[in-house]
């Protein structure tokens, strides 16, 4: 491939919602859920919290564990976050630590095991598992952001119920719960969180929406008997705000950046529109017949699951992989394909070559004419980068706030992007 195509820079505002104070936000919900009432002068509270690079994060754990404190309990916070971290203890706290969540920020201790015990059988025949110090709390809170799932749909995806049944549930609930594949999980989950709810001293749960631009533009609490309903409520909302690609038919996207801090499979696949489970039907949009993923963040500390879904990398992001850590965490989800390596290629330029190349093989002369996007990563798509071939079709888009160019590959989105 002589040639790459020239690229335009292209913003556009994207669909979303008022941003929200999420600190009044939770002062609202816990007294409203009545808390203060329900904490034990010197009661032990376990906050269970994720993951996942949730915008304002930190402000929303110190508030938290602030309120805590006011009325008279004593929190701590656990990961919850299933194999996360190679599923060590240590490797989580790193995790919490590159998420701006130390014992030090927080004012309260942190505390993490990967033991768990087993609180009930669930009507699945599944033992419910849970985080062995979260279970001896006296009471017990969840934080999490609401949103699609990247492995199945169904009227309870990612939230409050998984961190319940697989992030407190560490490495054992994971590999349950995946081991019947999306189907399984789908239906098993709810199942062993309801069981869990139950058996709990379980006080409430915060459920955060972000909008396409990663801002919270909701924040609701909920207790035992209304989680379920109203997490439910906040995952209609949070598809209707779900960013993605203007695009329905690609020959190549370009992703700058994917990890776990992006979405659990690194990219969303509800972005990128694939699946790459054995027996399960890809999604029929968008259309890309070609990826390349060029790094790995730092907050996924070398876990590189979803690099599978991917065709193409090159080897700044193969010498990032901590391959003992990503293969803890596909064996956990049981989806062997989301962790295989790409074809590593020397640089970005060989990479995207070898991208239009393989899509253009059997029309070569047609290649000067490829659809190619480029992006941040899954969660910035309000500026990115477009080919000659859709500069017409981007101008005319909803929401199109202008471009720039045209400028050779290569040069990366600007940082507003983010």
């Amino acid at each position: 491939m002589e040639m790459l195509p020239a690229f335009y820079n292209v913003r556009r505002t994207l669909p979303g919602m008022d941003p929200i104070d999420v600190e009044a936000a939770i002062d609202r919900e816990w007294a409203r859920l009545g808390l203060d009432g329900k904490i034990a002068p010197g009661a032990s509270i376990a906050l269970g919290v994720g993951s996942r690079g949730i915008t304002d994060l930190p402000r929303m754990v110190r508030r938290i564990v602030d309120r805590i404190q006011a009325a008279g309990g004593k929190p701590f916070i656990v990961p919850a976050m299933g194999s996360h971290g190679g599923a060590t203890a240590e490797g989580q706290l790193e995790v919490l630590d590159s998420l701006g969540i130390t014992d030090k920020a927080m004012g309260c201790p942190r505390a993490a095991t990967m033991d768990t015990v087993v609180v009930a059988t669930a009507a699945n025949g599944l033992p419910a598992h849970c985080d062995a110090l979260a279970a001896k709390a006296d009471g017990l809170m969840l934080l999490n952001r609401v949103k699609m799932h990247t492995s199945f749909h169904g009227h309870l995806e990612s939230g409050l119920h998984k961190m319940l049944a697989i992030g407190l549930g560490k490495e054992r609930a994971a590999s349950l719960l995946h081991a019947r594949g999306p189907d399984g999980l789908r239906d098993d989950m709810p199942i062993v969180a309801r069981v869990l709810l139950e058996r709990l001293p379980f006080l409430a749960g915060f459920g955060v929406v972000e909008d396409a631009s990663h801002r919270p533009v909701a924040l609701r609490g909920f207790a035992r008997g209304e989680i379920e309903a109203g997490e439910q409520e906040m995952l209609i909302l949070s598809k209707s705000l779900a960013p993605a690609l203007p695009f329905d038919r690609l020959d190549v996207l370009v992703v700058e950046r994917m990890g776990k801090d992006i979405s659990g499979t690194g990219m969303d696949t509800n972005v990128i529109g694939r699946l790459r489970i054995p027996g399960q039907p890809e999604p029929a949009s968008p259309r890309i017949q070609s990826i390349v993923v060029l790094d790995l963040t730092n907050g996924t500390h070398g876990n590189a699951l979803g690099m599978g879904l991917a065709d193409f990398t090159v080897q700044r992001f193969a010498d990032k992989v901590d391959f003992r850590l990503t293969g803890k965490n596909v064996l956990a989800s049981g989806f062997l394909e989301r962790g295989r390596l790409p074809l590593v290629l020397a640089d970005e330029t060989e990479a995207l070559a070898a991208a239009i190349q393989h899509v253009f093989r059997e029309h070569p002369a047609s290649a000067s004419r490829a659809r190619v996007v480029r992006i941040r990563d899954t969660l910035s798509l309000a500026e990115f980068q477009v080919s000659e071939a859709l500069i017409d079709e981007a101008r005319k888009l909803p929401g199109y706030a202008g471009d720039t160019g045209p400028f050779p590959s290569g040069a990366t989105i600007p940082n507003s992007a983010a």
